[in-house]
């Protein structure tokens, strides 16, 4: 069964770091593109770093550029995202997703899903 389970959220003050964990099985998760979502209570789910499954580049939202970074480890099957200079303003349910199309953080593209994991960021 494919299957993608997510840890490493929680609770940090401004200006803290995290790093997401995306771990894979069931399926070939090397054949797959990476993406990273949030969604904030009473807001659409939002794309905050995707790769593009076609030549393999990043995006990453205005938001978040220059402090978050994408990236993954085919060995353990893993995809990550490291989050640095956290501002309360990130704050949210954070999903991570694989799909196989030449976008990067359309939704609708997306085959497999975790379960998503809170990031809180507050003094």
């Amino acid at each position: 069964q494919a299957q993608l389970v997510q840890s490493g959220g929680g609770l940090v003050q401004p200006g803290g770091s995290l790093r997401l964990s995306c771990a894979a099985s069931g399926f070939a998760f090397d054949h797959y593109a990476i993406g990273w979502f949030r969604q904030v209570p009473g807001k659409e789910r939002e794309g905050v770093s995707c790769t593009n499954s076609a030549d393999g580049s990043t995006w990453y939202a205005d938001s978040v550029k220059d402090r978050f970074t994408i990236s993954r480890d085919n060995a353990k099957n893993t995809g990550y995202l490291q989050m640095n200079s956290l501002k309360p303003e990130d704050t949210g349910v954070y999903y991570c997703a694989v799909h196989r199309s030449r976008y990067y953080c359309s939704g609708a593209y997306y085959e497999y899903w975790a379960q998503g994991t809170q990031v809180t960021v507050s003094s």
